[in-house]
């Protein structure tokens, strides 16, 4: 299709939608019918799709969004009634279904941007909450976590939200169950940018845009080492980071860009 456009289709029904344009990625869930409630089938194929996205060498940055009025409105019912009666092992796997989709977002070398509108609550606020980036429409869009409502724990996500914005910021949103609009999320770090409504397609874009200019590998490396010093003694922190900093010179991105930037400085 026209500008590098190709579409790829993951699961039944088309539950979700691929694309990649200029570097950029793009995911969407595409159960609007259901506010793009998870599923057995739609965790299995966002986690293959991130997986495809990553291998794929013309993509640079992942936008992942939803189909319909809500971002992702937690867990299906089906679903909800379906893993209240399995055995202990039967939920041990779906449970490690969903932390590896999770993980797979979190380790994927390429920066991962939520286009947040309407609810992304529960599981759904998970979703958005490990992605590297989110931008959420300021008066559309709903964040919460409403596990504890129905005698459920939001026991995966309580780790990587702790991470984000920290131990007291988390136990107010894990505990009350309370929603919070846009800007609310923003002033307790969960929310990268705040935009009008009708820009948020616009604006997600151009900051994908703007990540997609960067190196992909020094992109890449950053990531990993952001997800790797947590945890670790100020010691053990710098020595990782001295060893990163001097595997990032090696690479060609390196190079090259230390080469324009040079000549540029020259020429000017």
């Amino acid at each position: 299709m026209a500008g590098g456009l190709a579409w790829r289709i993951f699961g039944p029904m088309s539950i979700l939608l691929t694309s990649v344009c200029d570097g950029i990625g793009t995911i969407t869930m595409n159960r609007g019918d259901k506010r793009n409630a998870l599923s057995t089938e739609l965790i299995a194929a966002l986690h293959g799709a991130v997986e495809q996205m990553r291998d794929d060498s013309t993509v640079k940055v992942i936008v992942l969004r939803g189909e319909g009025p809500a971002f992702c409105a937690g867990a299906d019912l089906s679903y909800l009634q379906r893993i209240s009666e399995l055995s202990p092992l039967e939920n041990v796997d779906d449970s490690t279904s969903l932390k590896n989709m999770f993980q797979a977002i979190v380790d994927c070398p390429k920066p991962v941007v939520a286009m947040v509108h309407g609810p992304a609550i529960a599981g759904g606020c998970g979703l958005a909450t490990v992605c590297d980036v989110i931008v959420a429409a300021r008066s559309g869009s709903v964040f919460g976590y409403s596990e504890v409502r129905i005698g459920f724990v939001p026991a995966i996500v309580l780790v990587y939200l702790m991470r984000k914005i920290g131990d007291t910021r988390a136990r107010r949103l894990l505990l009350t169950a309370e929603n919070i609009g846009a800007e609310e999320a923003q002033r307790l770090g969960m929310v990268s940018y705040v935009v009008d409504d009708d820009a948020l397609e616009e604006e997600t874009m151009r900051i994908a845009g703007k990540l997609a200019r960067n190196s992909a590998s020094a992109m890449g490396m950053t990531k990993a080492m952001l997800n790797a010093v947590h945890g670790m003694s100020l010691d053990a922190g710098l020595h990782y980071a001295t060893v990163m900093n001097a595997m990032a010179r090696q690479t060609e991105d390196f190079r090259t860009g230390i080469a324009s930037f040079l000549s540029s400085t020259k020429e000017s």
